[in-house]
């Protein structure tokens, strides 16, 4: 029989059943999260793996019906194995996907960056257009959103605005918004009523833990300074303001935004640890460190993942050649869901063809 054996059915369903049997028993502390979470990510594979393994044995008495003799029993039995078996692809399918290999940074909290690009004032402004879009779908999504430290515009919207993301899943699904992101529209401040076209750059880093990056006091340069706002005029007269140099790789982080020196270098810190863990990430992946540098590019036009047309009201994600003619509810946030999903299913599907072609 083709599709999945039943010996690695009843070893899904078996093992499900261990760990229901383990939180069963009053395990408490570090082993009932541990166990939790293993019971939650494995309980929908297992309920498939149940269904899956019943329709394989209606199938078997349908067959069984087939070959009695009896021509009426065989016709009912042949008009009950198309149902059968579409429901046996379907759930095969399903199965196939909890199985595929997880990103291990998929249920991480997300260290959003979105800079402006080329186009200028539109650049900004359009930034923040994004920012403000990112921020309604973590209001959908029942996420906690948190401004890390922002640069805004002169005429509005952001010239750079770095934010922590915290939800379950975001890394999983936010991780598909890194890119150049173009758009094309007739600014406020156009007279002619001509259409410009700019860009902004979004980066979405999955959130280093102490226990991924080791930052040794030696390898960091701290220089505080004071802090300064729009103008030039002071925001405080300490030197709370931070930077901090990483001397192996050259990165920079200065932070600013909060008026105590030691809020603004955990910040900084925080920024710092997921630069380097998306590095390290890179390193240890070749394939996705080339994934990654295509797709966000240097803020270039020519470079983008997706364009956001306002004249059309149209949205077009280049990656998969989907476009949306609800330009105004995916800036409200809850039809990105929808991008966001045709994204994921696109990625799932790249990786059943791989797993597949491993596999024979």
């Amino acid at each position: 029989m083709n599709g999945i054996s039943p010996d690695r059915l009843d070893r899904i369903i078996q093992r499900f059943s261990l760990i229901e049997a383990e939180l069963g028993q009053g395990i408490s502390g570090e082993a009932f999260v541990r166990k939790s979470k293993d019971y939650a990510e494995l309980e929908p594979l297992a309920r498939a793996a149940r269904k899956l393994k019943k329709a394989y044995a209606d199938l078997a008495g349908v067959d069984e019906m087939r070959a009695a003799g009896d021509k009426e029993i065989a016709a009912m039995a042949e008009a009950e194995r198309p149902e059968l078996e579409a429901r046996i692809a379907g759930l095969e399918h399903e199965i196939k996907l909890h199985l595929l290999p997880k990103d291990a940074a998929d249920e991480r909290n997300v260290i959003l960056e979105i800079r402006a690009g080329t186009g200028g004032d539109e650049a900004a402004i359009f930034s923040g257009d994004l920012f403000r879009m990112y921020q309604r779908y973590v209001a959908f999504k029942g996420w906690k959103l948190e401004i890390i430290s922002a640069n805004e515009g002169e005429h509005g919207g952001f010239k750079e605005i770095i934010a922590s993301i915290m939800g379950s899943g975001a890394y999983a699904r936010l991780k598909f918004e890194s890119g150049v992101h173009r758009v094309q529209r007739v600014p406020a401040t156009e007279a002619q009523g001509r259409i410009h076209t700019s860009a902004a750059t979004v980066a979405v880093l999955p959130e280093a833990e102490d226990v991924d990056i080791e930052i040794k006091d030696q390898d960091l340069r701290i220089d505080v300074f004071r802090s300064s706002g729009p103008g030039g005029q002071s925001v405080n007269t300490t030197d709370s303001a931070v930077r901090i140099t990483h001397l192996p790789t050259g990165l920079v982080v200065a932070q600013q935004d909060e008026k105590s020196q030691h809020k603004n270098k955990a910040k900084a810190l925080k920024i710092l640890r997921a630069r380097l863990y998306e590095r390290e990430r890179e390193r240890l992946d070749a394939e996705r460190s080339a994934a990654r540098r295509g797709q966000i590019g240097s803020g270039d036009r020519s470079e983008r993942i997706r364009t956001y047309n306002f004249p059309q009201g149209r949205v077009t994600d280049h990656r998969i050649n989907l476009t949306l003619y609800k330009l105004d509810q995916v800036m409200e946030g809850p039809a990105l869901e929808e991008l966001i999903q045709a994204l994921m299913t696109e990625h799932q599907a790249e990786l059943l063809v791989a797993a597949e072609a491993d596999a024979a």
